[in-house]
């Protein structure tokens, strides 16, 4: 189990961001936890992490799960309240920055960043992304496989640290890479919604820009093109027959 005063001496520091680190057995969700705490009025810089989930959600209402110890399963509670609302979508993006960064730099693995929240190795997701806001509030949390075998992947379209036989798959140490990571893009992006280092190291990072994509949109509607930009918002900009098109929200395949 992952030790609370190895991840607090790391990162818990005067001056730091983080100001909890709390480390449980199993719990339904991280989200759902931390989420119960902002409307409780607790402050930003609370870092919950689970052994186990029972209840994990990942986005567009799917569930997520992980044989106890085999992954990072962590939220942070976030209070941007002085970032305008229609930049809020960048939160995760700088979260999957801040996971694919520390990936490459604990596990030796070249991580890339599918739009707009999944981690990937090649085409297989390492980790995904998930933001949900209350009030002023936002929650993200991450679910990264980190030791889990063939046979116990979700999907087969998924991959682990240890599968893709990764530098190293200390989870203490990339806990405190990605938070670390997470900490500094945050602070610079909240005194800054436009600063232009994070679109920039973004784009490096993702592997949707370029390609042909299918949009799954809410409601049913369906739209394809190619994956452009991104907008001030953080939304991807597909280029169309009719002209460029942003996508704030919904599915995104790569067709090819």
């Amino acid at each position: 189990m992952l030790a609370p005063s190895v991840l607090r001496e790391r990162l818990v520091t005067d001056g730091g961001f983080w100001r909890e680190v709390t480390v449980v057995p199993q719990t339904g969700s991280t989200n759902a936890d931390l989420l119960d705490a902002a409307r409780a009025g607790a402050d930003e810089g609370l870092v919950l992490v689970a052994e186990k989930q029972t209840a994990g959600r990942g986005r567009l209402g799917r569930s997520w799960s992980a044989p106890a110890g085999a992954g990072l399963i962590f939220s942070v509670l976030l209070r941007p309240s002085d970032v305008p609302p229609g930049r809020l979508g960048w939160l995760p993006l700088l979260t999957g920055v801040a996971v694919a960064a520390a990936v490459h730099g604990q596990a030796g693995l070249p991580a890339s960043l599918k739009w707009p929240n999944d981690v990937l190795v090649g085409e297989r997701k390492l980790a995904g992304i998930l933001a949900e806001a209350h009030g002023g509030a936002v929650v993200v949390g991450v679910g990264l496989n980190v030791t889990l075998s063939p046979a116990e992947l979700p999907v087969p379209t998924a991959t682990s640290l240890l599968i893709e036989d990764a530098a190293s798959t200390d989870r203490a140490a990339l806990l405190a890479a990605i938070l670390t990571e997470l900490a500094g893009w945050y602070r610079a992006w909240r005194a800054d919604p436009d600063v232009a280092g994070l679109r920039a190291d973004y784009l490096r990072w993702c592997v949707t820009i370029g390609r042909e994509v299918r949009a799954e949109l809410p409601g049913g509607a369906v739209l394809t093109g190619t994956a452009a930009d991104l907008d001030e918002a953080g939304r991807l900009v597909l280029r169309t027959p009719g002209g460029p098109v942003p996508v704030g929200a919904g599915d995104v395949l790569h067709v090819r």
